[in-house]
């Protein structure tokens, strides 16, 4: 039995990078998502299909009624011309009832199985949901990460347009070449080309997550704001258990389950099937006498039906029926596995990250403090602009990698949260 602690995420689990503009998107995922819709109706569907087949644990009772005017022929075989033709007629009101005595189990075993479905259904469910809310906070993410770029891309086009500035400055003064100018001017063009790049990457992101909440991408918009959040705490020791929260293990294990009932069902079909049958009702000549005592109609039998040979029908629905079930199990395996693999794998990247960015965060400080020196030894003439180029193009991939790290923290964040089910619980799924 799983016991999540309470400082883990449950519920809307991203409200845990307190993103209020991230919260707001996410809770119009399951009003307009039409991914979603679509697992919703595959729920209805196998909900109803529980319903069809509980139906058979119940007999089937029909009414009929029929009116008939009957001419025998003259030529019948088997009579004489002394017979003159005769003209009848026929009414006739009737409830029949079927059942089928469920001896072996075949039937319970269907709805066992159907149910078994619904269940799975409903995590399946769970998973598209939990997985368009984690698709929409990875995107959300990447787009802030860009709106960082553009903004450090932005600062850093004034940054050269200083340097620009610079070196015109020196060069109409006779203290630097005219080479130094072109050189800036190529700095410069180069960072402005950078800046406008990551417009169509923040774009695209921006269009995605308009789609995830059902609206149309030309029609929607989100405001630059830089990356400024910071990954959740997260526990040193995150418990297996917490794998029992994901809804995709829980449709494997239901699966595995319903897989179990139909080789049953598969044993079932061995044994004869056992059939109640009852009429009662009423027959006439004509709608005066229909409902006279002497009109009273009933029968009451039972039939039992042995299939004695089959060229072996039954045995391959038996071992396909084994076949599927060994399937099943091995997807529920290997379901498992991927999800231990998944929680490793984005609990390693969290340490690495970190501690990486600790790194980059110290690379940035000394390429700033560089740049700064050979700026100051540039003006004073000490050094030539390639110096100064080399320097503001270190600090400006330092700068950059660190916003990366920034977003890849935060996204291996959103994937740990998806890969311990977020805040779903099996406890949530539906009884059909």
């Amino acid at each position: 039995m799983a016991q999540p602690s309470d400082h883990l995420p449950r519920g809307e689990w991203w409200t845990i990078f307190g993103d209020s503009e991230l919260d707001l998107l996410a809770r119009q995922i399951a009003e307009a998502n039409q991914n979603l819709k679509v697992a919703e109706a595959r729920l209805s569907q196998a909900r109803a299909l529980v319903r069809f087949n509980r139906a058979a644990l119940f007999p089937t009772i029909s009414a009929s009624a029929g009116l008939a005017s009957i001419r025998d022929s003259g030529n019948r075989p088997f009579t004489t011309s002394t017979f003159p033709n005769s003209s009848t007629g026929d009414l006739l009101f009737s409830l029949d009832m079927s059942y089928e005595i469920d001896l072996w189990g075949r039937v319970r075993r269907t709805v066992r199985s159907a149910r078994y479905e619904a269940q799975a259904t409903a995590a399946d469910l769970e998973t598209a949901r939990l997985s368009l809310q984690a698709e929409l906070a990875f995107d959300y993410f990447e787009l802030r990460a860009a709106d960082a770029q553009k903004q450090l891309l932005d600062d850093t086009v004034k940054a050269f347009e200083a340097a620009l500035r610079l070196t015109m400055n020196r060069f109409e003064g006779g203290a630097a070449p005219k080479s130094d100018v072109a050189q800036a001017q190529t700095q410069l063009d180069t960072a402005r080309a950078q800046a406008t790049d990551v417009t169509v990457q923040r774009t695209q992101l921006e269009h995605a997550i308009a789609t995830l909440i059902g609206k149309p991408p030309a029609a929607f918009s989100l405001p630059p704001r830089p990356l400024d959040t910071r990954p959740p705490g997260i526990p040193v020791g995150v418990p297996s258990e917490l794998l029992e929260r994901r809804p995709d293990i829980a449709a494997a294990e239901r699966r595995v389950a319903e897989a179990n009932e139909q080789i049953g069902i598969a044993k079932a079909a061995y044994y004869p099937t056992v059939m109640l049958n009852a009429s009662v009702g009423f027959e006439g000549s004509s709608f005066g006498n229909l409902f006279n005592a002497s009109s009273l109609l009933w029968s009451v039998g039972a039939a039992i039906t042995q299939t004695i040979f089959d060229a072996g029908r039954r045995r391959a629905t038996s071992d396909a029926a084994r076949a599927a079930y060994d399937a099943t199990v091995a997807t529920y395996r290997q379901t498992t596995l991927a999800a231990f693999q998944q929680v490793e794998d984005n609990l390693a990247a969290l340490r690495i990250l970190g501690e990486e960015q600790q790194e980059q965060r110290r690379a940035v400080q000394s390429a700033g403090e560089s740049l700064q020196l050979f700026t100051n030894r540039y003006r004073g003439g000490v050094d030539n602009y390639l110096q100064v180029i080399t320097a503001q193009t270190t600090l400006l991939t330092n700068q950059r990698a660190e916003i990366d790290i920034l977003r890849r923290r935060m996204d291996a964040s959103v994937l740990l949260v998806k890969a311990v089910g977020g805040g779903w619980n099996v406890a949530e799924l539906p009884k059909p």
